[in-house]
């Protein structure tokens, strides 16, 4: 690549693991907040997001850094960067 042609950003995510799915592979939640159309009050929201752990690094309840990449199954769009905080009790039982 040369100087002028740069890769776009990607899409930098943080969320709480919430399930692990299989070998490689996490449940992310996103949280975030959008105002309501019509009365403008916030209302909590939340996405799903599968995301692809290379290290199997991950637990049930951690809070970590997602980027948006490309596809690696038919879900997978992200892959996990690091986590940002470790889970208190380690297990199912965290969320």
């Amino acid at each position: 690549m040369s100087e002028e042609q740069k890769r776009p950003s990607r899409k930098v995510l943080i969320g709480v693991v919430t399930s692990k799915t299989g070998d490689k592979s996490v449940k992310v939640t996103y949280f975030y907040k959008k105002p309501h159309p019509i009365f403008g009050k916030e209302i909590k929201r939340k996405t799903v997001i599968h995301a692809h752990d290379e290290k199997n690094e991950c637990n049930v309840g951690d809070k970590v850094e997602i980027m948006e990449t490309r596809p690696i199954s038919k879900l997978k769009r992200f892959r996990v960067v690091g986590i940002v905080q470790a889970a208190k009790i380690v297990g199912e039982a965290a969320v």
